[in-house]
């Protein structure tokens, strides 16, 4: 007989051999007994259900919730219903990649009403935790556990941020029967995928706007989440169910002195590029650069060439100049202003007189930024990069991108803090850029995305 043990985040198998077992099992001679990672308990069950082998599952720690009830007043969607349909298809494993705005939450919610059992939601913020905390307890009507910023309470249904996941799933890895990755995009990173692959879930959903990854590690969530099973567009939504909207690229000039000293700037940077054969378009090309200017002087020099460079295409009077006619334009809209750096945000928050939010800000003081920003107090705010995703802020109308990076991702999150409905709503996003530097080819390649297509 197998005996069905879980420890640590792994699953140890006693009467069987590694070699009977699904691929991932090893033979530990500390116990005698194979030991596999925990994610493969329900390839391990399913294996000697089929072999009708008798077992033991002492593994599990949860039973399913069959008193829990979806009490949320709302009707789901056809999109929403269909996503869910087809993660059940697919095994109930499986990501689903729906705009911002569009109510992935809610998906999460029939989902969970679906399957019935105790469930672990991980979030990137404590923003996020918080808005799962809330959705969550008036959906179900039943006190909501949390972990992080604080808080150390598990419950049937639990919200926790990504870190406090990882540092506690091998405590808690018996304990749900369904995972739900809120922002899935995260999970690749560095340590996150332990959570996935610690857990004995056998129920697996993840949710996110923006699938794809730079680096292509989403791929590699195949085994330990599943595929992308199903996926709708912001433009396939666009008019029903997110706000109509419009994406104006603008061209600036810098004046005479700075496309000057932009060039030169750029040139000890290529140069130092060239001289050493980096390939700094390829995927870790920057990686590699960032090598080689750490060994020299001359390549500190370079690296220190090309931060000029770039403060001088973000910032440039003439953005900052655009900056202000649009603010006159759209005055009475909410507006929120990003860009890629501290520095700019807190040079447009002393110019403008419009609060700022960055990292730095103190959760309380941002709250209360935010709150203003909702009724219309501070119709307009500046930020870095802290707002691309994790809040959500229903009445923003209007997006200003002075500069950010060239990722896909990091455009459409912008994109999609103002795509929430509203009645008569017509949101619109206005990208700077800067003519003659490496902004241009910066903003083709955020706007290769079918959202920026119509």
């Amino acid at each position: 007989m197998w005996n069905l043990r879980y420890h640590d985040g792994t699953l140890v198998v006693r009467g069987a051999s590694a070699a009977e077992l699904p691929p991932g099992f090893r033979d530990d001679d500390r116990i005698g007994a194979p030991r596999g990672p925990g994610w493969l308990y329900q390839e391990t069950r399913l294996q000697a259900l089929t072999e009708e082998r008798e077992f033991d599952d002492q593994a599990r720690a949860w039973e399913p919730l069959n008193g829990l009830q979806h009490i949320a007043e709302r009707t789901a969607r056809a999109y929403q219903r269909g996503a869910v349909d087809a993660w059940h298809a697919a095994g109930r494993r499986g990501a689903v990649v729906l705009p911002t705005g569009s109510g992935k939450t809610y998906v999460a919610e029939l989902a969970i009403a679906e399957v019935k059992r105790p469930t672990l939601i991980c979030a990137p913020t404590l923003d996020l935790v918080g808005q799962w905390h809330d959705r969550l307890q008036a959906a179900f009507g039943i006190d909501i556990g949390v972990l992080g910023g604080g808080h150390h309470e598990v419950r049937d249904l639990t919200v926790s941020t990504y870190d406090s996941a990882w540092r506690h799933i091998g405590r808690y890895g018996d304990r749900f029967g369904l995972l739900v990755f809120d922002e899935v995009h995260h999970l690749p990173a560095p340590g996150y995928r332990s959570i996935a692959e610690a857990s004995l879930a056998p129920f697996r959903l993840g949710l996110t706007a923006t699938w794809e990854r730079d680096d292509g590690e989403e791929e590699n969530l195949a085994e330990v989440l599943g595929p992308v099973v199903f996926r709708r567009s912001i433009p396939e939504l666009a008019g029903s169910f997110l706000a109509e909207y419009e994406t104006v690229r603008l061209t600036v000039h810098l004046r005479p002195e700075e496309l000057r000293r932009y060039k030169e700037l750029r040139q000890v940077y290529l140069s130092f590029v060239g001289r050493n054969r980096i390939p700094i378009r390829s995927r870790n090309g920057w990686q590699v650069f960032l090598r080689y200017a750490s060994r020299s002087r001359e390549g500190r020099a370079a690296h220190k060439a090309w931060l000029a460079a770039r403060r001088i295409q973000h910032g440039t009077e003439q953005k900052l100049d655009l900056l202000g006619t649009l603010l006159h334009e759209e005055r009475g809209r909410r507006t929120i202003v990003f860009t890629h750096d501290n520095a700019t945000a807190y040079r447009v928050s002393r110019e403008f007189l419009v609060p700022c939010i960055s990292h730095q800000t103190d959760v309380k003081e941002r709250r209360a930024y935010l709150k203003a920003f909702e009724d219309g107090t501070l119709p307009v705010i500046v930020t870095s990069r802290v707002l691309n995703e994790g809040v959500d802020l229903p009445a923003a109308e209007v997006a200003i991108v002075l500069s950010g990076t060239g990722t896909v991702r990091e455009h459409v999150q912008r994109l999609g803090r103002i795509l929430r409905p509203g009645e008569g709503k017509q949101a619109v996003l206005y990208e700077l850029v800067a003519a003659g530097t490496a902004e241009v080819r910066t903003s083709a390649r955020r706007r290769e995305h079918d959202a920026y297509q119509q």
